[in-house]
């Protein structure tokens, strides 16, 4: 295949993919916690032989997770969580711990705290947080202390990835960080409040109207390369 077919196909592609990131972010602009992504494009380069020029292409492989702060909305659930500044919620779910911003817990039967898909709210150690039944109101410091009754009972954890860039999506609202973590001292949790999405849907429509021009060009000069390859081939053999 040509090589300015394979650079074309390149394009394309990563661009398919960041519209799909674009489309997911609209998607998810109303989730509690949801973290918009973007997409970082590298360069390719490859030879082709010796003696040949090399070939370059654009490739969009990495996922960027945006650390901006989604707006705080007032709920008055005593065991509702949003972080201000940095920081993530560690939980337990089947697949390993997770990070997250979503905080809408709450305390499962047994009084563990746990989000609303029952996995378990951890502290920075990696312990499941206990929220003891019937020991008087429950109060929740910036820094994560649980009080009940005015006495502490257990904190729960806010951490940073030591590797933020490499940190992968689990799912919408949940990541993994492969590279570990330890406690956030800068963030603090207010209690009562949920964290909105961080997406701005008007800044993805516009990238949503240029990624598909950039497309649309990059289809139209696939075409044109094309017609070229094929005009060359029929007057060489006729």
């Amino acid at each position: 295949m040509d090589n300015a077919i394979y650079a074309g196909l390149t394009r394309q592609t990563s661009l398919m993919q960041e519209m799909q990131s674009i489309a997911n972010n609209i998607a998810n602009a109303a989730t509690t916690g949801f973290r918009a992504e973007g997409m970082m494009f590298s360069e390719y380069v490859a030879l082709t032989g010796p003696g040949e020029p090399s070939l370059s292409m654009g490739f969009g492989n990495v996922g960027l997770t945006s650390a901006a702060q989604g707006a705080l909305t007032q709920t008055g659930g005593p065991f509702d969580l949003a972080v201000e500044g940095p920081g993530y919620f560690l939980v337990a779910t089947p697949e390993g711990e997770r990070l997250t911003r979503a905080g809408a817990f709450t305390p499962s039967a047994n009084g563990d705290l746990v989000t609303a898909e029952g996995y378990n709210v951890l502290d920075a150690g990696g312990a499941p947080v206990f929220i003891p039944q019937g020991a008087g109101p429950v109060s929740i410091a910036p820094d994560g202390t649980i009080s009940a009754g005015g006495q502490p009972v257990g904190q729960i954890g806010l951490v940073r990835p030591l590797d933020a860039e490499g940190m992968r999506r689990a799912d919408g609202v949940r990541f993994e960080a492969p590279a570990g973590w330890e406690p956030e001292l800068e963030g603090r949790m207010v209690q009562g409040f949920l964290e909105g999405s961080n997406v701005d849907p008007l800044i993805e429509v516009a990238r949503m109207i240029e990624v598909s021009r950039a497309y649309e060009l990059g289809q139209s000069l696939a075409d044109r390369e094309d017609e070229r390859i094929r005009a060359t081939i029929e007057s060489v053999t006729r």
